[in-house]
């Protein structure tokens, strides 16, 4: 048992402190009128309620009653030990500090009940979890849809559309062609007869540039 207890000079430090601290605030006491048990309440009502004040501070560091207790019991204790430091004659104390001793007790006590007694911060709640649907729709497991390439179906023949009968030619009318498409069909026969040495035919200029057969053929007439 006793092994297992290791003296620690911070402790030691805090116990020969607090004794001394103790001494003086019952020497103060009894000086002030106070004999007899009361002299030894004293010390211990000034400690707690400067314990009690930091235990608050520990929790809530801007908690303004606990910082003011904690100063005023700090005061009364460094008072107190600075008073009996030979500044203060104990033989004849003075009326004001026999009326603060003898105010102290309810004071400590309104101090420690409202350190006590004070609310504390409440702690916000956990949101709560959203509810399960009723009936789960079941989730059928298959590939992305963007990963899905769409299958393109084989193009159907066009059925070819019957042709048109001829119009006599004693009713066939010249089509009008602009002066723009002229120009541009003869940079296409240029091309023609520079590539193959030949002129251009009807069907070659129809197909190149998508003109009904009776504009190729004029436009042919007017590059001859």
């Amino acid at each position: 048992m006793f092994r297992s207890i290791r003296i620690d000079a911070v402790l030691i430090q805090a116990v020969i402190a607090g004794a001394l601290s103790f001494a003086h605030l019952h020497d103060l006491a009894e000086a002030a009128g106070q004999s007899g048990w009361k002299a030894w309440a004293y010390p211990v009502s000034v400690d707690l309620l400067l314990v009690a004040a930091w235990r608050r501070l520990r929790g809530a560091r801007r908690d303004r009653s606990a910082w003011t207790w904690f100063v005023i019991a700090l005061v009364a204790s460094l008072g107190a030990n600075v008073a009996t430091a030979g500044l203060l004659d104990l033989a004849n104390v003075p009326a004001w500090l026999r009326i603060l001793v003898a105010g102290w007790p309810a004071l400590a006590f309104l101090g420690g009940t409202l350190l006590v007694h004070q609310p504390t911060q409440p702690t916000p709640a956990p949101a709560p979890a959203p509810a399960a649907a009723a009936d789960p729709v079941p989730v059928v497991d298959r590939p992305d849809v963007a990963d899905e390439e769409p299958e393109i179906a084989p193009a159907e023949p066009v059925p070819a559309l019957p042709e048109a009968p001829a119009p006599a030619p004693a009713s066939a009318s010249v089509p009008v062609v602009p002066p723009a498409l002229v120009d541009h069909a003869r940079k296409v026969a240029t091309e023609h007869r520079t590539r193959t040495g030949t002129d251009i035919d009807t069907a070659t200029l129809r197909a190149r540039l998508g003109i009904p057969e009776d504009l190729a053929g004029a436009i042919v007439a007017q590059l001859a």
